[in-house]
């Protein structure tokens, strides 16, 4: 088994719990707020992450350059915003449809792979990533009442555009920080990964703060006074990003994405396991049409 495949199931997991976690901060503080804690409670595990690799395991911290600090940017402001976009998402009573459309990110990750590095996806990682997202979309609007109206509805649903708008920066950001990292050119995937995080998130940190101060200081409050769950949000979120980094440093970012849609399984199987809800057939497909989009992946992907 390839070393991104156990990486990349292990991220989905941890981003699983963040995202719990941030739909409860949702309750008590902003969108901004809500946003910004994924990121600000997140640079101390990423200045941890940096150096446990410097010195426990010895390995050299890599000089940026302008392209990584360019892709830096480009993968962070799009990550500032799909996030702002997905958590705005909770607000609307059609969430499921606008987050099912934010699931496309593979797909469009698929796109800007080829528009900015070149990247040409295979066959069989192409079907792969079809047969994951049209999984991903039938459990997401499983409880919609399934119409040729209802669903030409959705197409153009303010949800719907929101979610793609959102899956569309999620694939921006994606392919940046695979191109930010791979620039560093060493010492290993891990270290490139880590010190693309702690810039990602140093930025990222930064402009939001800069925007709160500006915008609603209020909000500052609100987290403060969050501080126990914002660090879990912290924690999960930096780990879970660290691992997507490490796997897109080892593949394409699409491919990437496309094995990440297990995350909709681990949600799925909790929501049945924890809280003994009923599925459905349109569910039951869903995640049948998810298993086999990760089968194809790993077989001819």
């Amino acid at each position: 088994m390839e070393l991104w495949i156990p990486i990349t199931i292990a991220a989905a997991f941890l981003q699983n719990l963040r995202s719990a976690a941030q739909k409860h901060l949702k309750s008590v503080m902003g969108t901004t707020g809500a946003t910004f804690v994924r990121f600000g409670f997140g640079l101390p595990f990423a200045i941890l992450f940096v150096l446990a690799l410097r010195y426990g395991a010895g390995f050299a911290v890599p000089e940026p350059n302008d392209v990584f600090i360019g892709w830096v940017l480009v993968g962070g402001l799009a990550q500032i915003g799909a996030t702002f976009l997905l958590i705005h998402l909770f607000s609307y009573r059609n969430f499921a449809v606008g987050t099912a459309y934010s699931r496309t990110e593979p797909a469009q990750a698929a796109v800007f792979g080829l528009i900015f590095l070149g990247e040409i996806v295979g066959a069989g990682a192409l079907i792969a990533i079809a047969i994951t997202v049209v999984g991903v979309m039938l459990i997401s609007v499983a409880h919609v009442p399934m119409s040729w109206r209802n669903l030409f509805a959705s197409l153009v649903s303010r949800s719907a555009l929101i979610g793609l708008a959102s899956g569309t920066l999620f694939g921006v950001s994606g392919v940046a920080y695979r191109a930010a990292s791979l620039s560093l050119g060493g010492p290993n995937f891990m270290m490139q990964a880590a010190t693309t995080l702690l810039f990602t998130i140093l930025f990222q940190t930064a402009i939001m703060l800069a925007w709160m101060l500006w915008k609603d200081r209020g909000e500052i409050g609100r987290i403060a006074r969050a501080w126990k769950a914002s660090l879990f949000v912290g924690l999960v979120g930096a780990s879970a990003s660290f691992g997507w980094f490490a796997a897109m440093t080892l593949q394409q970012a699409a491919v990437v994405k496309a094995l990440a849609q297990i995350e909709m399984i681990f949600t799925f199987a909790s929501t049945v396991y924890f809280f003994r809800e009923k599925i459905n057939r349109t569910e039951v497909a869903g995640c049948a049409l998810i298993v086999a989009g990760i089968v194809v992946l790993m077989l001819i992907g």
